[in-house]
């Protein structure tokens, strides 16, 4: 074979990597295993599980540092899952970089998502000794042990027999002894064993503990949330709004700037729109404020941009999604506007302001296209499922015309972004193949999916793609939460000593 040949062959082999990264990451980030507009959880779950795999079997090292790209936390636990499942095939020169990374992506996870993978673990059997130690140094870095306790006690019980970890001794005792004991001297475990014997302790617990306590000793609904409102999360009584109303509560005041942008876009879409119209003006500075603090997360400047954004039908999301699309949509308008220089939206069916928007009709991406692109801005981001029926394939048609004959130079940006992940193949619905498509989970990654669009466009190298991974590995390993972690011990898969 000639050095022509093998270089050719080589130069494929990086190719077809990049391209099964790409797919990878883009999944990662828009997938969450629930149903969506064109497809149902079933089909969503073994498509995800089956990229896993896929990934894991063909760059193990790549899969890791996945960790560190961002993706959403429903891709990084099953990632997780399926590391610590098997250990046998790290690498030894990638073990501290592996058991690094495990520690901080497990360390960064919502508590209930952390205590899901250790239970993952157990039922799947795997308790070797680096699973184990990822276990145990989980529960000795929680700040409140007590409130895991409490919350958390079947998992924290499960996981505490099945990798033997030692518990401080209180919170064993509370796990194992259940309320035998007469007191606790830790506050809030005496606070739950006093509650099951009065109404008052109850209202002194978190509300997320408090809550099944009080649906057990048959306390009204009504008086309840009105009195465990000062024991609330932002998100809690978020997502308690609509509930409180519906029973005659007082809804618990919300503090408008501290709501994450696509949970607010989302909260919003559930409001009666007699209300929207209301508070039209409140609710629009409520998401530039929020978008606001998302770039202060994840700063990001642009000049003169347009957004076509996709409020079709379809944007209705499913019954486990509902209005997710949309509200990715919205959100992604807040940041957009906040971002540039000069802006301009331009959605599917008009709207006057996106806190009045619905999904309504068909998917005509075509003529908000071309308006964005008379416009003449210096960068298009398009927010749509890419389902294009009114007229099919319109808005591909317009973008190849545009990149042929009038734009052969790429000199307008123009990027896909995709909240829908297509089970069929693995991959996003795309709308052309003159533009890069990348999944956006909620609009605050945004910023990071400008940045990532130059990978799945193919203008980016493999090597190019590794070292991204690997600056975003730096940058994680390097934040407070997590510190050196090279001495955990790998060792095989068996099930039990």
């Amino acid at each position: 074979m000639s050095v022509s040949s093998l270089d050719i062959q080589q130069a494929r082999i990086h190719q077809v990597a990049r391209e099964d990264l790409v797919m990878f990451i883009n999944a990662c980030f828009s997938c969450t295993g629930q149903r969506e507009f064109y497809s149902s959880g079933f089909e969503q779950r073994v498509s995800i599980d089956f990229l896993h795999q896929y990934i894991l079997g063909n760059y193990r090292l790549l899969y890791v540092r996945t960790l560190a790209a961002g993706v959403n936390h429903f891709s990084q636990a099953q990632i997780l899952v399926n590391l610590l499942s098997t250990g046998r095939h790290t690498p030894p020169e990638h073990r501290a970089e592996e058991n690094a990374l495990i520690r901080a992506a497990l360390h960064a996870l919502p508590s209930h998502r952390a205590w899901n993978v250790l239970e993952t673990l157990r039922k799947r059997g795997v308790n070797n000794r680096r699973s184990r130690a990822v276990a145990r140094d989980y529960l000795a870095t929680r700040r409140d042990a007590a409130f895991h306790a409490v919350k958390y006690g079947r998992q924290l019980h499960a996981s505490a027999i099945h990798a033997h970890l030692k518990l401080p001794s209180e919170v064993g005792d509370f796990l194992f002894e259940k309320l035998e004991r007469r007191s606790f001297e830790t506050p809030l475990l005496e606070t739950f064993r006093q509650a099951q014997y009065s109404a008052e302790a109850i209202y002194k617990l978190p509300y997320s503990i408090a809550e099944g306590l009080a649906a057990r000793k048959g306390l009204k609904r009504e008086v309840f949330l009105e009195r465990i409102a000062p024991q609330m999360t932002s998100h809690e009584k978020l997502r308690l709004q609509r509930t409180a109303e519906r029973v005659g509560a007082n809804a618990p005041a919300l503090d408008w700037e501290r709501l994450p942008l696509t949970r607010l876009a989302l909260f919003i879409l559930s409001t009666p729109m007699s209300e929207r119209f209301q508070k039209q003006e409140m609710l629009e500075e409520a998401l530039r404020a929020a978008a606001r603090h998302a770039l202060r997360i994840a700063p990001i400047r642009l000049g003169r941009v347009a957004a076509v954004l996709d409020n079709s039908y379809s944007a209705s999301g499913s019954q486990e999604k509902r209005r997710r699309p949309l509200g990715v949509a919205i959100a992604a308008h807040s940041l957009l506007q906040e971002a540039s220089d000069t802006y301009r939206s331009f959605w599917t069916s008009p709207i006057d302001s996106p806190v009045l928007a619905s999904p309504r009709g068909q998917t005509d991406i075509a003529t908000p296209l071309l308006d964005a692109l008379e416009w003449k801005p210096e960068t298009i981001v398009i927010v749509s499922d890419a389902f294009e029926n009114d007229p099919p394939r319109g808005a591909s048609e317009v973008l190849r015309v545009f990149r042929e004959r009038l734009d052969p130079e790429a000199e307008v940006t123009i990027i896909h972004c995709n909240p829908v992940f297509h089970s069929d193949d693995f991959t996003l619905q795309g709308l052309s193949p003159y533009i890069p498509t990348v999944g956006l989970r909620d609009g605050e990654d945004l910023p990071t999916m400008l940045e990532f669009a130059r990978f799945a466009s193919g203008a980016a190298a493999l090597s190019e793609l590794e070292a991204h991974l690997s600056s975003r590995v730096a940058h994680l390993l390097r934040s407070p939460k997590s510190r050196d972690v090279a001495d955990l011990e790998i060792e095989g898969d068996e099930a039990t000593e």
